[in-house]
């Protein structure tokens, strides 16, 4: 139950609220700690900022992605079951980005065919901390008498494939894109200020939040590849050849995730091994390789 104190910050600061209490989740959570270690967290205090639900971009990703992708009026009123047309007039996107921390992300330097354990252990855990991180916004919104969702804990959240590979109707990714907090990349990550080696996640509510301005040049302006063509580590990194200049095949990169290191899923007791070998020993892994050069540059 929320105090008085809580709500009053809610109402007169609403987006600070919600950057501080994301933040003090991730930092006093039991969750976001790797199993059987010494309270190894398995992510650094997320980064945080918000779109417009009505943001035109997200129609725009009918047509990226496909038609079926859901803009944020589609999934909240999915979930209450009622017309987009009846949602109020206003929404926003709360999206965060939880960075992995720098002991993980080194154990997995170390790999060039497998994920470290602890990476696959941040994939699977961790991916939990970042459902209980949804669903615990989820509930202050909604017990201060907002209406939240988070789209990927629907029931009508599905992932599908074409000739392209797979994708799903709601993508996390691209509604932290629509935020501000990064751009796209050669792999297919998303290169954030902290980096492409994170989790990510997003809740639509109807709380209004100051949008965050999309500063990048383009969808690609973080990664050195697209910026100079100076980069190519990612192509090096990745064990399954998904990664050429021509950028990221998904087919080969589930088919190497599913059938070469598919026995990691028994041997370190995971629903998902990940692999992320491609967003470390990377420019990109824990910071926005870019930045210097446009400092330079200025």
């Amino acid at each position: 139950m929320m105090s008085a104190q809580m709500k009053e910050r809610l109402q007169t600061q609403p987006a600070q609220f919600i950057e501080q209490e994301l933040m003090e989740f991730a930092r006093t959570s039991p969750l976001n700690r790797m199993p059987d270690t010494d309270n190894i967290a398995f992510f650094d205090e997320p980064l945080v900022q918000f779109a417009d639900g009505d943001d035109p971009i997200f129609t725009d990703y009918k047509t990226i992605i496909a038609p079926t992708h859901l803009t944020p009026r589609e999934a909240l009123s999915m979930s209450l079951s009622k017309k987009p047309e009846d949602i109020p007039a206003r929404l926003s996107v709360i999206s965060w980005v939880l960075p992995i921390t720098s002991k993980t992300r080194k154990s997995n330097r170390q790999h060039t065919t497998t994920p470290s354990r602890s990476w696959s252990y941040t994939r699977w855990y961790g991916e939990k901390f970042n459902d209980a991180m949804r669903q615990h916004l989820i509930d202050i919104l909604t017990g201060m008498g907002y209406l939240a969702v988070a789209p990927v804990l629907q029931p009508y959240f599905k992932t599908y494939s074409n000739e392209k590979g797979p994708y799903s109707n709601w993508s996390e990714r691209h509604a932290v894109y629509a935020a501000g907090l990064g751009t796209f990349s050669l792999s297919d990550g998303f290169i954030t200020e902290r980096g492409i080696a994170h989790r990510c996640g997003n809740v639509v509510t109807d709380l209004v939040l100051p949008a965050s301005p999309r500063t990048a040049r383009d969808h690609y302006a973080n990664c050195l590849f697209y910026v100079d063509g100076s980069c190519k580590a990612c192509i090096v990194r990745c064990p399954g050849e998904a990664i050429t200049e021509e950028g990221h095949d998904k087919i080969k990169c589930q088919s190497y995730q599913r059938q070469d290191i598919g026995y990691l899923l028994k041997e370190y007791d995971v629903g998902v091994a990940g692999c992320g070998l491609c967003q470390v020993k990377v420019p990109c892994e824990f910071r926005n390789p870019t930045r210097e050069r446009r400092k330079k540059a200025e």
